[in-house]
């Protein structure tokens, strides 16, 4: 009788252990204090620590934190937001939200990452911002995006969802851009449950943005004495969110490793596999490998291949302006047309085994 073959999921939630969580979550449960408190500036300090960051502010949410973001760079409606369309669909469905307008520059089809060129070349006098996905965890061409945007007087975001723990010429990943955001949603590389965190490099801006986070009240003054004097959002991250933030921050850094250990196995071993490209890594750059991205001439035939030895994979996200909410704003993306027709993701975080790895290379070999 064959021995059944355990499937490889292409992205996995990541938990702390029972023992370590659960009585952390009772003590705050029954604390008489669960929403923003102690836990959340607890977490804010060791997560800005650990990732070598200033001036962040925990939130409800990645895009929460991508709309305080936007909205700290002075976009508002009618204006011009740069960005991409190969990404999950909150990055760009926020610039409508908010009744600005998405322009979706090319990306360049090795990386899935924004062309500097291409952003240049969609600049007008109503352009606000760039935001700029690190895609699959893959840091974009952060020099010259941030030389375009100091020369434009354009505010540059950093997206950095699928990038925790990233490295770019030495520094670490968000604090490149003006703004940076992060998400902690069930599968990124650490979760909250649901949860995100914004990272600004002006710390004149802190208490604008902690008032925009908690309705545009300013926090530590009591309600009959504060003045409202700009609309702000419920987007506070709450105390069960971070105690269980903090708690994977005890065991992130060995999870990462995983990632970055499997993602640079995979490098060496499709480099010359005829059919298969890994995606280009830039010289000095540390990718976080949330998913490893490889190029293939017929993406459908490896996705067939792996599927029948238990190997999840797939492009996951479908360039945003295929959708109708978006049509109208897109353009030829000639760039990007070639990198989805080639992209497949394949399994390479913390879950990936040694022999796991044998598994998805022998597949691909052969194949």
């Amino acid at each position: 009788m064959s021995k059944e073959i355990s499937t490889i999921p292409l992205v996995k939630v990541a938990m702390p252990p029972r023992e370590v969580l659960l009585p952390a979550l009772e003590a705050v449960l029954y604390s008489g204090m669960i929403s923003e408190g102690e836990y959340v500036y607890r977490f804010e300090d060791r997560f800005a620590e650990m990732f070598k960051l200033n001036n962040v502010l925990a939130t409800s949410s990645g895009t929460a934190a991508l709309h305080l973001a936007m909205l700290l760079s002075g976009v508002e409606a009618g204006h011009e937001v740069i960005t991409t369309s190969m990404t999950a669909e909150p990055t760009n469905t926020t610039i409508l939200q908010m009744g600005a307008i998405p322009v979706f520059a090319d990306v360049d089809p090795l990386t899935g990452n924004l062309s500097p060129v291409a952003v240049e070349a969609a600049i007008t006098n109503r352009t606000r911002a760039i935001c700029v996905v690190h895609y699959a965890g893959y840091p974009a061409r952060l020099n010259e995006l941030r030389e375009i945007a100091d020369r434009h007087d354009l505010a540059l975001i950093e997206d950095c969802a699928h990038a925790l723990g990233a490295e770019y010429n030495g520094q670490p990943i968000g604090s490149i851009g003006d703004y940076a955001i992060y998400s902690f949603q069930a599968i990124k590389h650490m979760t909250t449950v649901d949860g995100g965190l914004l990272m600004m490099k002006d710390p004149s801006q802190m208490a604008e943005a902690r008032k925009l986070r908690w309705f545009g009240l300013a926090k530590g003054v009591p309600r009959t004495e504060v003045d409202i004097t700009r609309v702000g959002y419920k987007y506070n991250m709450h105390n069960v969110a971070a105690v269980i933030g903090l708690k994977q921050l005890d065991g992130i850094s060995p999870l990462l490793q995983r990632h970055y250990e499997n993602g640079r196995y995979f490098d060496g071993v499709f480099e010359g596999v005829s059919g298969l490209s890994p995606a280009p890594v830039q010289p000095g750059v540390k990718p976080a490998y949330w998913l490893y991205t490889l190029l293939a001439d017929d993406a459908d035939e490896v996705e067939r291949l792996l599927a029948a030895r238990g190997v999840m994979a797939s492009k996951l996200h479908r360039p945003n302006h295929l959708h109708s909410v978006f049509k109208s704003f897109a353009g030829p993306m000639p760039g990007l047309d070639e990198f989805y027709k080639r992209l497949i993701h394949i399994p390479c975080g913390w879950w990936v085994s040694d022999e796991d790895r044998a598994r998805i290379v022998d597949t691909l070999k052969r194949g």
